[in-house]
């Protein structure tokens, strides 16, 4: 009995050894089963979040509200007038200096002051003439002595040549007196000379104006001793005329011609005054890489030589598009803008630059208008790119 006993425990704790076994290998598979299954949801989940971050499955319309939204014009073409905005120093168009043109001595009398008009001719300054008055009324009297001595002379003669026929005169008597005649007359010749010569060099004791103008300075006082050596004492503006000696750089230079207009604004002043190009720098400073570009002016009090002006040079016009300084980009290759093209995407287009105004700039070449353009903010965007085109306004 207790034999079939032992032996029932026996088989019965058998059976639980063998359940216990098979219970822990399901255990296994099953965890097996679910190691699987979260490594394929995870495959899963990174394959939609894949698909989701590349908008892939995404709809037609979602794409579109990811394309950047950019502003386009369609620039057209329209005359442009150029224009170049230049410096400068005003001046006179045509400055004289003045000085002393004889022997000099003090000064007497100044007669005129910075700023007033002058006529050609017009006495600016006397110098002292005393002595030289002197040497001429002294060339006076012998002028006098000398005419004199040429009347007595040709008297002789004429007294003489009666005589000859008597036979009381010979003929080298007769010759003699000839000479004797046309030395006087020629003593009296030189007289004259003196005299006309002393009187020059007083009237060169005047300091006169050479042409009409306005006085622009005077270094000269009465009491003040001048010579040859004084240098300038008056400076003139012949005519009046004013002019800005403009300095341009050698691209623009080769834009302005000979005649066309400015406007020039002194420092300090609003008025604006309009003047011409007369003349343009033939050489190139080659450390500056600068030319002159002169502008004749009118005279105005408010254009004093020596200060500073702005001017804006006509530089011609052109049919051409119009784009604000935004939409014109530029790198190694040269300028360009970006245009919208088919599907909206982003393609570069070179294009050559023409005039530049306040307005904007002229393309000359590249564009023909009707392109889309975007007008800002293309250094954030590339070409191929795809943008939501919004029609904008110059």
């Amino acid at each position: 009995m207790d034999y079939d006993s032992r032996t029932d425990a026996a088989l019965a704790g058998t059976d639980l050894a063998a359940d216990s076994v098979l219970t822990d290998a399901e255990e296994d598979r099953q965890s097996r089963r679910r190691t699987i299954l979260i490594i394929l949801g995870a495959i899963v989940a990174l394959i939609a979040v894949f698909f989701a971050l590349h908008g892939f499955g995404a709809k037609e319309e979602e794409k579109k509200d990811q394309a950047p939204r950019v502003t386009v014009v369609a620039p057209g073409a329209a005359t442009v007038e150029g224009s170049i905005n230049v410096n400068g120093s005003l001046g006179a168009r045509r400055e004289m200096p003045v000085g002393v043109v004889g022997e000099g001595g003090q000064v007497r009398s100044v007669l005129v002051e910075a700023g007033d008009w002058v006529s050609a001719g017009q006495v600016l300054a006397v110098i002292d003439r005393s002595v030289q008055t002197q040497q001429q009324a002294g060339q006076g009297a012998q002028i006098q002595v000398s005419e004199a001595d040429a009347r007595l002379a040709q008297a002789n003669l004429e007294r003489a040549l009666k005589l000859v026929d008597r036979g009381f005169i010979s003929k080298a008597d007769v010759d003699r007196l000839t000479a004797t005649r046309d030395a006087a007359n020629a003593r009296v010749r030189v007289a004259r000379a003196t005299y006309g010569q002393i009187g020059a060099q007083i009237a060169r004791l005047n300091i006169v104006a050479p042409a009409a103008g306005l006085i622009l300075e005077r270094k000269i006082e009465p009491g003040q001793v001048v010579g040859g050596g004084s240098g300038v004492l008056f400076r003139i503006a012949k005519g009046g005329e004013m002019e800005l000696r403009a300095q341009v750089g050698e691209v623009d230079l080769a834009k302005i011609t000979a005649g066309v207009t400015a406007e020039v604004t002194p420092v300090g002043g609003a008025k604006k005054f309009t003047g011409q190009v007369w003349q343009v720098s033939p050489v190139i400073d080659p450390a500056s890489r600068q030319g002159f570009a002169r502008i004749a002016l009118a005279y105005a009090p408010e254009l004093r030589p020596g200060g500073f002006a702005a001017a804006v040079i006509k530089a011609g016009s052109m049919v051409a598009p119009l784009l604000p300084d935004s939409a014109v980009l530029s790198d190694n290759q040269g300028s360009y803008v970006y245009i919208v093209g088919k599907n909206n995407k982003i393609e570069r287009r070179n294009v050559k630059i023409g005039l530049v105004t306040d307005k904007g700039i002229a393309i000359a070449a590249g564009l023909a208008g009707s392109e889309r353009v975007v007008l800002r903010a293309g250094g954030f965007l590339s070409p191929g790119e795809t943008i939501q085109p919004i029609v904008g306004k110059l």
